[in-house]
């Protein structure tokens, strides 16, 4: 995509900044204003403090680097993925945190992606947006972006309070990784059900520290761009007919699928099923098992209708989301050439995005 990024200076504070924010606009709900005829259009961050004047309180050097044409979530993909980590890789060693506005139907599968796309991440990476635009009265862009900056410039004892990719939405942070939208029509637009949040915002933003991931000093960022779009999610149904689930299978280069399966791994036994699925692995197709429910782990082998996928060479997600199942898989097959080495890598933790129970 084009890089004519438009690029705005913003000094909240006359005093000497205590942090430095590089905000990324990719586009979304967040950045819209109503003009005068009451038509939606992108706001001019120019005029942000204008907005939000409590922003002068955080004392901040913040930089507004606003993709040339805002992008609605729903046309997010990879493309869009490798402007936002080419930004952060190149501004990595000027700023101190950075912080993306981006719409919320995508946000969790760009949290996922970009926490795949970096390793020894040292500084702050929050994603962040609203369900209400940020010239409306109610808007939830304000609390949202103030709190999302806060933490992004927050230090302990000089180093960055969080070192990773996360999402801050309606007074929480959540593991990027970790994250899912599970309300369209709600504040709390957003959940972590196999993780605790990494923080809470209230009268204070109280950490919990226990669940961040530390700060590695002597760890340098490595930037993985390859991702491989040729993976898909096949989502397991009552009366799912042999002729769906063979063409999915049958796509014309397919590399990975995503099983959503019922409850902790659960799919039918019938015998047109396995033999599919075995062809696929076969084939060389990897088929990574995730649950359809939002909380609990895909546990193969507990009951009967799972031991198959065991035997036929299924790969369990554990308590991986739909969305960091489908980045991590990009990732693997962008990057790792070894086929066992992906079948490791699937079936661990390597940016902290599932949990092995024992």
């Amino acid at each position: 995509m084009s890089k004519n990024y438009k690029v705005i200076n913003i000094a909240t504070s006359s005093e000497a900044p205590k942090s430095s924010i590089l905000l990324i606009y990719t586009g979304g709900t967040f950045g819209m204003v109503y003009d005068e005829d009451g038509s939606l259009a992108p706001f001019n961050f120019s005029l942000v403090i204008e907005k939000i004047p409590e922003l002068q309180s955080l004392d901040l050097k913040l930089t507004v680097i606003s993709f040339p044409e805002p992008v609605d979530s729903s046309n997010v993909n990879t493309e869009h993925w490798h402007a936002m980590a080419e930004i952060i890789k190149s501004y990595y060693n000027q700023f101190d945190g950075f912080v993306i506005l981006h719409g919320t139907d995508t946000m969790a599968y760009t949290a996922s992606a970009l926490s795949f796309m970096f390793r020894g991440l040292n500084k702050p990476v929050i994603l962040t947006g609203a369900q209400i635009p940020i010239g409306a009265t109610r808007s939830d862009a304000r609390e949202n972006l103030i709190t999302a900056l806060e933490i992004a410039s927050k230090k302990n004892e000089g180093r960055p309070m969080v070192n990773e990719v996360a999402l801050y939405f309606n007074y929480y942070l959540l593991k990027g990784n970790r994250s899912q939208k599970i309300r369209s029509s709600n504040f709390a637009a957003f959940e972590s059900e196999n993780y605790p949040y990494l923080a809470e915002s209230g009268v204070e933003i109280v950490f919990n520290e226990s669940f961040l991931k530390p700060h590695e000093t002597q760890q340098r960022l490595e930037y993985y761009p390859k991702l491989d779009p040729n993976v898909v999610v096949l989502k397991i149904f009552p009366g799912i007919t042999q002729e769906v689930v063979k063409s999915i299978l049958n796509i014309k280069g397919l590399r990975g699928v995503v099983i959503e399966s019922y409850g902790s791994g659960n799919m039918m036994t019938w015998e047109w099923m396995s033999n599919l699925l075995r062809d696929a692995v076969a084939r060389g197709i990897f088929l990574y098992n995730v649950s359809q429910c939002m909380g609990g782990s895909v546990v193969q082998g507990r009951y009967e209708t799972s031991k198959m996928l065991d035997d036929i060479g299924v790969i369990s997600g554990h308590d991986i989301t739909t969305e960091a199942a489908l980045a991590k898989l990009m990732h693997l097959l962008g990057t790792e050439q070894n086929v066992d080495i992906i079948k490791q890598k699937l079936n661990i933790a390597i940016r902290g995005e599932l949990t092995v129970l024992e």
